[in-house]
């Protein structure tokens, strides 16, 4: 019997190369995302190829709509038997304009310094990436505690070491990476495995502005953080599928349970110098 992968945040770049792959490895895919047509791009490709899948709109901050996405999936494919929390992302209203401190910046309405930074805009950054993942868990865990499962977490490289300007989103996936941990144990006894993946710089339709100019040519900030990355070059999406594939294989990674695997071409490994 095919098993049943819920997968959020499926119409993006990562996780509908995700949704792709699992969909491969013979997999029901459930695509949701809050853009449905996103969504639905995604699934009809999968189809085409030959695979099982179904887009839903889903609104991962409201348990009730979950719940009503979760009674569908149940009626149209079944069970979820692999959960992937990849819904996410940031708000430029929680970002700091310069990397570090300086006080002139207090006084230049044009800087956003960390005085300024919107507290509305951190609690919704929070929302996105921790709450949403706690509440589709909650959800979706229902249909695992007498099958057993297996949960993945999108948590990101910069949960071990906060990257500057960013520090709601880089909480916030700090926040999912405790979480991961916190669920491995508690759910162990009924045969969960959850685990998480934390990607470093891949190019997405959120990043793009910050990882590039509109002419083509690579930010500061871009050229700043290739330098820290040892193998000098962002990721392929296509890159992240091994160590999921592996992560959510029961007879190959059976004992593995509450790890956070950086996949960030060695980022998180330097030091700068």
């Amino acid at each position: 019997m095919k098993k049943v992968a819920v997968i959020t945040g499926a119409g993006g770049v990562l996780c509908s190369t995700i949704a792709k792959a699992y969909a491969k490895e013979g997999y029901k895919v459930a695509l949701l995302d809050l853009n449905k047509e996103a969504a639905e791009k995604v699934a009809d490709e999968i189809v085409k190829e030959g695979g099982e899948a179904k887009a839903y709109k889903a609104n991962c901050l409201e348990k009730a709509d979950m719940e009503n996405v979760r009674l569908s999936i149940l009626k149209d494919l079944g069970p979820c038997d692999l959960l992937i929390n990849g819904a996410g992302g940031n708000n430029p209203k929680g970002n700091t304009s310069h990397d570090v401190f300086d006080k002139a910046d207090m006084e230049n309405p044009d800087v956003k310094s960390f005085f300024d930074l919107d507290g509305g805009a951190v609690d919704f950054v929070f929302k996105l990436n921790f709450l949403a993942t706690f509440l589709t868990t909650q959800v979706f865990v229902a249909d695992m505690v007498d099958r057993g499962g297996n949960i993945i977490n999108i948590s990101s490289m910069n949960a071990f070491r906060p990257l500057t300007r960013i520090p709601a989103y880089s909480g916030a996936k700090a926040a999912v990476s405790n979480f991961t941990q916190w669920l491995a144990v508690h759910f162990a006894p009924a045969g969960i495995r959850v685990n998480a993946i934390a990607p470093g710089f891949f190019v997405t339709h959120q990043n793009y502005n910050l990882l590039y100019n509109e002419d083509g040519t690579l930010t500061a900030r871009s050229e700043k953080i290739l330098r820290g990355t040892p193998m000098g070059r962002f990721g392929k999406p296509e890159e992240l599928l091994g160590t999921l594939l592996w992560l959510t294989d029961d007879e190959k990674s059976g004992f593995v349970t509450g790890i956070v695997v950086p996949i960030d071409g060695g980022f998180s490994a330097y030091s700068g110098v």
